[in-house]
Protein backbone atom coordinates (compact mmCIF):
# COMPACT_ATOMS: atom_id res chain seq x y z
CA UNK A 1 0.00 0.00 0.00
CA UNK A 2 1.25 3.57 -0.93
CA UNK A 3 1.32 5.92 2.09
CA UNK A 4 2.14 8.93 -0.43
CA UNK A 5 -1.58 9.70 -1.41
CA UNK A 6 -2.16 9.92 2.20
CA UNK A 7 0.01 11.99 2.99
CA UNK A 8 0.52 14.65 0.36
CA UNK A 9 -2.36 16.68 1.42
CA UNK A 10 0.32 17.42 4.51
CA UNK A 11 2.54 19.07 2.22
CA UNK A 12 0.08 21.16 0.18
CA UNK A 13 -1.62 22.31 3.42
CA UNK A 14 1.33 22.47 6.11
CA UNK A 15 3.44 25.52 4.16
CA UNK A 16 0.23 27.33 3.45
CA UNK A 17 -0.27 27.51 6.97
CA UNK A 18 3.02 28.63 7.60
CA UNK A 19 2.63 31.12 5.49
CA UNK A 20 -0.19 32.53 7.16
CA UNK A 21 1.43 32.82 10.46
CA UNK A 22 4.35 34.17 8.49
CA UNK A 23 2.46 36.85 7.24
CA UNK A 24 0.77 37.13 10.42
CA UNK A 25 4.13 37.88 12.50
CA UNK A 26 5.46 40.49 9.31
CA UNK A 27 1.72 42.04 10.34
CA UNK A 28 2.02 42.21 14.31
CA UNK A 29 5.90 41.87 14.75
CA UNK A 30 5.56 39.93 18.42
CA UNK A 31 7.91 37.44 19.80
CA UNK A 32 4.92 34.98 20.25
CA UNK A 33 3.81 35.03 16.47
CA UNK A 34 7.67 34.94 15.64
CA UNK A 35 8.05 31.65 17.22
CA UNK A 36 4.99 30.45 16.23
CA UNK A 37 5.78 31.32 12.52
CA UNK A 38 8.80 29.64 12.95
CA UNK A 39 7.77 26.42 14.26
CA UNK A 40 4.85 26.34 11.85
CA UNK A 41 7.42 26.27 9.16
CA UNK A 42 9.62 23.84 10.63
CA UNK A 43 6.70 21.46 10.54
CA UNK A 44 6.03 22.13 7.06
CA UNK A 45 9.74 21.14 6.18
CA UNK A 46 8.98 18.02 8.13
CA UNK A 47 5.87 17.29 6.19
CA UNK A 48 7.40 17.88 3.01
CA UNK A 49 10.50 15.78 3.92
CA UNK A 50 8.56 13.10 4.47
CA UNK A 51 5.91 13.55 1.71
CA UNK A 52 9.26 13.33 -0.63
CA UNK A 53 10.16 10.11 1.22
CA UNK A 54 6.75 8.48 0.59
CA UNK A 55 6.60 9.56 -2.72
CA UNK A 56 10.23 8.24 -3.86
CA UNK A 57 9.01 5.04 -2.46
CA UNK A 58 5.98 4.76 -4.62
CA UNK A 59 6.82 6.04 -7.54
CA UNK A 60 8.88 2.53 -8.55
CA UNK A 61 5.38 0.53 -8.15
CA UNK A 62 3.84 2.80 -10.82
CA UNK A 63 6.58 3.58 -12.97
CA UNK A 64 6.09 0.82 -15.58
CA UNK A 65 2.19 1.37 -15.30
CA UNK A 66 2.58 4.49 -17.28
CA UNK A 67 2.74 5.43 -20.42
CA UNK A 68 6.20 7.47 -21.64
CA UNK A 69 4.62 10.63 -21.30
CA UNK A 70 3.42 9.67 -17.57
CA UNK A 71 6.87 8.47 -17.16
CA UNK A 72 8.51 11.56 -17.79
CA UNK A 73 5.90 13.42 -15.78
CA UNK A 74 6.85 11.28 -12.49
CA UNK A 75 9.99 12.17 -13.00
CA UNK A 76 10.14 15.46 -12.81
CA UNK A 77 7.36 15.14 -10.47
CA UNK A 78 9.85 13.74 -7.72
CA UNK A 79 13.13 16.11 -9.18
CA UNK A 80 10.82 19.00 -8.40
CA UNK A 81 9.82 17.49 -5.06
CA UNK A 82 13.37 16.89 -4.03
CA UNK A 83 13.73 20.54 -4.63
CA UNK A 84 11.25 21.76 -2.31
CA UNK A 85 12.24 19.23 0.41
CA UNK A 86 15.47 21.25 0.31
CA UNK A 87 14.03 24.26 0.30
CA UNK A 88 11.74 23.62 2.34
CA UNK A 89 14.27 22.87 5.20
CA UNK A 90 16.56 25.78 4.48
CA UNK A 91 13.71 28.37 5.05
CA UNK A 92 12.81 26.27 8.13
CA UNK A 93 16.52 26.44 9.22
CA UNK A 94 16.23 30.29 8.54
CA UNK A 95 13.42 31.10 10.01
CA UNK A 96 14.33 29.32 12.89
CA UNK A 97 17.82 31.08 13.14
CA UNK A 98 16.10 34.31 12.68
CA UNK A 99 13.73 33.65 15.71
CA UNK A 100 16.23 32.39 17.89
CA UNK A 101 19.00 35.42 17.15
CA UNK A 102 15.84 38.01 16.60
CA UNK A 103 16.81 39.33 13.35
CA UNK A 104 13.71 40.42 11.63
CA UNK A 105 15.33 40.48 8.40
CA UNK A 106 16.52 36.88 8.23
CA UNK A 107 12.87 36.43 9.08
CA UNK A 108 11.56 38.36 6.18
CA UNK A 109 14.02 36.81 4.07
CA UNK A 110 12.73 33.32 5.35
CA UNK A 111 8.68 34.25 5.25
CA UNK A 112 9.30 35.22 1.69
CA UNK A 113 10.66 32.14 0.41
CA UNK A 114 8.49 30.10 2.02
CA UNK A 115 6.12 32.23 -0.08
CA UNK A 116 7.51 31.01 -3.15
CA UNK A 117 7.83 27.24 -1.92
CA UNK A 118 3.99 27.30 -1.17
CA UNK A 119 3.29 28.82 -4.32
CA UNK A 120 5.73 26.24 -6.20
CA UNK A 121 4.27 23.72 -3.98
CA UNK A 122 0.55 24.26 -5.59
CA UNK A 123 2.12 23.61 -8.59
CA UNK A 124 3.68 20.26 -7.64
CA UNK A 125 0.30 19.55 -6.47
CA UNK A 126 -0.99 20.13 -10.10
CA UNK A 127 1.39 18.26 -11.80
CA UNK A 128 0.86 15.25 -9.09
CA UNK A 129 -2.54 15.56 -10.21
CA UNK A 130 -2.09 15.12 -13.57
CA UNK A 131 -0.25 11.83 -13.05
CA UNK A 132 -2.87 10.59 -11.02
CA UNK A 133 -6.11 11.61 -13.33
CA UNK A 134 -4.11 11.99 -16.88
CA UNK A 135 -1.84 9.24 -16.45
CA UNK A 136 -2.61 6.97 -13.40
CA UNK A 137 -6.34 6.27 -14.02
CA UNK A 138 -6.38 5.43 -17.49
CA UNK A 139 -3.60 3.31 -17.63
CA UNK A 140 -5.57 0.26 -16.61
CA UNK A 141 -7.91 0.23 -19.43
CA UNK A 142 -4.91 0.95 -21.78
CA UNK A 143 -2.96 -2.29 -20.49
CA UNK A 144 -6.81 -4.39 -20.46
CA UNK A 145 -7.20 -2.84 -24.13
CA UNK A 146 -3.87 -4.13 -25.17
CA UNK A 147 -4.43 -7.64 -23.79
CA UNK A 148 -7.40 -7.45 -25.89
CA UNK A 149 -6.02 -6.86 -28.80
CA UNK A 150 -3.33 -9.03 -28.35
CA UNK A 151 -6.00 -11.76 -27.52
CA UNK A 152 -8.29 -11.20 -31.10
CA UNK A 153 -4.85 -11.17 -32.88
CA UNK A 154 -3.93 -14.70 -31.58
CA UNK A 155 -7.55 -15.91 -32.22
CA UNK A 156 -7.82 -14.26 -36.01
CA UNK A 157 -4.45 -16.02 -36.73
CA UNK A 158 -5.72 -19.82 -36.26
CA UNK A 159 -8.64 -21.48 -37.62
CA UNK A 160 -8.76 -23.96 -34.52
CA UNK A 161 -11.61 -23.16 -31.98
CA UNK A 162 -9.73 -24.34 -28.60
CA UNK A 163 -7.20 -22.13 -29.66
CA UNK A 164 -9.57 -19.27 -30.23
CA UNK A 165 -11.23 -19.42 -26.49
CA UNK A 166 -7.10 -20.02 -24.87
CA UNK A 167 -6.28 -16.92 -26.41
CA UNK A 168 -8.67 -14.99 -24.91
CA UNK A 169 -8.48 -17.16 -21.54
CA UNK A 170 -5.26 -16.11 -21.25
CA UNK A 171 -6.28 -12.45 -21.75
CA UNK A 172 -8.64 -12.79 -19.09
CA UNK A 173 -5.84 -14.30 -16.39
CA UNK A 174 -3.58 -11.03 -18.01
CA UNK A 175 -6.57 -8.86 -16.75
CA UNK A 176 -7.21 -10.44 -13.98
CA UNK A 177 -3.50 -10.46 -12.70
CA UNK A 178 -3.54 -6.98 -13.76
CA UNK A 179 -6.37 -5.68 -11.58
CA UNK A 180 -4.79 -7.56 -8.83
CA UNK A 181 -1.39 -5.49 -9.42
CA UNK A 182 -3.04 -2.16 -9.48
CA UNK A 183 -5.09 -2.98 -6.41
CA UNK A 184 -1.54 -4.10 -4.59
CA UNK A 185 -0.27 -0.93 -5.51
CA UNK A 186 -2.75 1.07 -4.28
CA UNK A 187 -3.98 -0.62 -1.18
CA UNK A 188 -7.56 -1.39 -2.58
CA UNK A 189 -9.01 -4.85 -1.48
CA UNK A 190 -9.96 -6.61 -4.27
CA UNK A 191 -13.23 -7.74 -5.34
CA UNK A 192 -15.05 -11.14 -4.38
CA UNK A 193 -17.57 -12.91 -5.67
CA UNK A 194 -19.76 -12.42 -2.99
CA UNK A 195 -19.25 -8.54 -4.12
CA UNK A 196 -20.10 -9.01 -7.73
CA UNK A 197 -23.41 -10.95 -6.50
CA UNK A 198 -24.55 -8.19 -4.57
Amino acid sequence: MMLHPATVHFAMVLPLVASVFGLAYLYSRTQIMSKISARATLVAALAMIAVWYTGSQAGPQIFDYLSEAGQHELKEHKELGLYLAIAMGIIALIQMAGCKLKKFSLEVIAILLLLGATATTFLQGKHGGEIVYNYGMPFKSYMIEDSLHEATANAEATDDCDEKVEAYEDAIDDITSLSEDVDTIYGNTPKTQEDDDE
